[in-house]
């Protein structure tokens, strides 16, 4: 992968992140369209999450801290550990525990089997159909006071179903929060700060593993051939990484502003557009699963 392509996939990982369309599928289509050696990789992916993830921290950067604040000062007995916001803390921890434990338990699919451009695709169609019937049906009612800990457990299972790329991070969360009848921001805005320990852990671990051994954190085809130095390139991660942060904060302002008065259908309409295509260009062997 040449630098230009790197920066193409950070833009594409901005781009989609905080949209329920699923970024890890983009990153994979786009990697596949632009030649570079086939599917950019998990680690690739997850690294280049950081920089998105960093663009949620300065985002919400007063409500994480004073949550954390919140939740220490409970913890230590200083101020009611019933507190909302402590209480906050603890829900984001235990709606965290799902997808790190199945992101331990199946590493291996994550990073072979469940990349398959035709899982994508069908994951694209299914779950835009999910999200449409969740904004259609769902009551809007609750915030994200109202949070409780069955329905902390019920977002953490389905951010979980973002080890599936296709499914969306944001898209399974909100769909799930819609269900539940909460409002679409609140919904929008507890699936962001519910992602921070999982993608932050994941990137983090990702870059450890990558400047350990490079060969480790090449793509997958990549890794069929001899490990080269160049498998894993810093420069190219890094420059992905800072246009992710760089588009992904525009892209969250944004998004916050339109679900407050929109609904998801054009993302509904988009996913399935998007995914029928994929399946199209696997069929003809444009693409390859």
């Amino acid at each position: 992968m040449d630098f230009v392509n790197a920066l193409i996939l950070g833009l594409v990982q901005g781009l989609t992140e905080f949209l329920p369309v699923s970024s890890s599928a983009h990153v994979r289509i786009v990697g596949e369209l632009l030649g570079t050696g086939g599917d950019p990789g998990a680690a690739f992916t997850a690294i280049i999450q950081l920089g998105t993830e960093l663009a949620v921290l300065v985002y919400f950067w007063r409500d994480v801290t004073h949550i954390i604040k919140q939740w220490f000062l409970a913890l230590f007995g200083r101020i009611p550990r019933n507190d909302p916001d402590a209480r906050l803390g603890w829900m984001i921890i235990v709606g965290s525990i799902p997808i790190v434990v199945l992101g331990v338990l199946l590493q291996n699919a994550i990073e072979t089997t469940f990349r398959s451009l035709w899982i994508v695709a069908v994951m694209l169609v299914v779950f835009g159909v999910v999200l449409w019937v969740a904004d259609r049906f769902g009551a809007k009612k609750l915030r994200v006071a109202d949070l409780t800990w069955g329905h902390a457990a019920i977002y953490g299972l389905a951010q979980s179903l973002a080890l599936v790329p296709g499914v969306s991070r944001s898209g399974g969360t909100i769909s799930a929060g819609l269900f539940m009848g909460y409002q679409r921001s609140a919904a929008a805005r507890y699936s962001f700060l519910l992602a921070m320990p999982a993608v932050f852990g994941s990137g983090l671990f990702e870059l450890y593993k990558s400047i350990k051994d490079p060969c480790v954190a090449g793509s997958h085809a990549a890794l069929t051939q001899a490990c080269a130095p160049e498998v894993f390139n810093g420069i190219d991660t890094l420059g992905a990484t800072v246009v992710a942060f760089a588009v992904g904060l525009l892209v969250i302002a944004f998004f916050m502003r339109y679900i407050s008065r929109h609904s998801f259908l054009p993302f509904v309409v988009y996913r399935i557009a998007i995914g029928v295509l994929v399946m199209i260009l696997l069929v003809t062997g444009v693409l390859h699963a």
